[in-house]
């Protein structure tokens, strides 16, 4: 197999994000769905704009966050994601750029406009998130880089993209294309009412074209429809080569054959938003991983890459990631 040139290609929802704290009540009154991700359209996405208090606006999106981390860790990714060409379109390659991943997807020059993610932050450090994914349902098997996939040890794909139809389509061809060249795919979950709504596709996406599944609690029972972690563990065990499964404080678990590797939560002095955590667990994962790290090792790098990004505002990185990696030995 001819030597990988990237570590990482992640193909996701290329969002902005825009983050501002509220209570509860904001929360209630608005009638958002506490804790979870809601898909809001242009109208919903204007209102609650403006009722929003200030906000921190950065380029994020699920996959996007994973490639940053993984950049933070010194290891070399590449982004396939649809923007418009509008001032968040511009705000997105720049950021992501500048971080030093790779990002060449065309912008669309029609059609609606980048997508937002609307994150409110409540005192217990839950993030409800809304989301206009605007020209990111855009996304199809076109804007598959089959140079870019086959030329990456692994090809990560993000759960919330499997929505649009046609990014269902971008998804398949892009494991198809990792996979005929000896390559890795890897799948997160993203959310468990993302799971709710496509249960049986995913169950079989997991089983047909995933090598490395990366799912929290809720998640995982969702995904299998069973109301205890061990039976999820169970059942998951045959369907992928390795399930990495994150469980909050409880730490992680690492499924791959009959190895049950459990990895405990890095210790932070305080809990400040949780957007963010499992896609900088993954990146830690997958980093360990590119580089012959042990399934341990890789699971340890994801918890201090998550530790890292629950202890303040924001799912990017505020230091190198390397260098808090150095720091703890791994």
């Amino acid at each position: 197999m001819q030597r990988a040139e990237f570590d990482v290609t992640g193909i996701g929802n290329a969002i902005v994000d825009v983050i501002a704290h509220a209570d509860d009540a904001f929360v209630t009154d608005n009638g958002i769905d506490k804790g979870a991700m809601n898909l809001i359209d242009a109208e919903r996405a204007e209102s609650l704009y403006a009722k929003m208090g200030p906000g921190i606006e950065m380029s994020g999106g699920s996959a996007g966050n994973t490639m940053a981390g993984i950049a933070s860790l010194g290891g070399k990714g590449a982004y396939i994601g649809k923007v418009r060409d509008d001032q968040l379109g511009g705000v997105f390659r720049h950021d992501i750029r500048a971080i030093g991943v790779r990002f060449d997807t065309a912008a669309a020059t029609d059609g609606p406009p980048t997508a937002r993610c609307l994150i409110l932050v409540t005192p217990d450090a839950q993030r409800s998130m809304n989301t206009y994914l605007g020209a990111c349902v855009e996304l199809g098997p076109e804007d598959v880089d089959t140079d870019l996939i086959e030329a990456s040890q692994v090809t990560y794909l993000e759960g919330y993209l499997w929505d649009p139809p046609r990014a269902k389509e971008a998804f398949v061809k892009a494991a198809w294309t990792a996979h005929k060249v000896g390559r890795k795919v890897s799948l997160s979950l993203s959310d468990a009412f993302c799971v709710d709504r496509h249960r049986e596709s995913f169950q079989d996406l997991v089983k047909s074209h995933v090598d490395i599944l990366f799912a929290n609690e809720s998640e995982i029972l969702s995904l299998y429809e069973v109301t205890t972690f061990r039976q999820a563990v169970e059942l998951v065990k045959g369907h992928c080569e390795i399930a990495v499964l994150t469980r909050s404080e409880k730490g992680a678990v690492v499924v791959a054959g009959d190895q049950f590797i459990e990895v405990p939560a890095q210790p932070i002095d305080k809990l400040v938003d949780t957007t963010g955590a499992g896609d900088l667990f993954a990146a830690g994962f997958l980093h360990g991983y590119t580089q012959g790290k042990s399934h341990a090792d890789s699971a340890r790098i994801g918890a201090i890459a998550a530790a890292e990004i629950i202890s303040h505002i924001g799912a990017r990185p505020e230091v190198t990631l390397a260098d808090l990696v150095k720091a703890r030995g791994v």
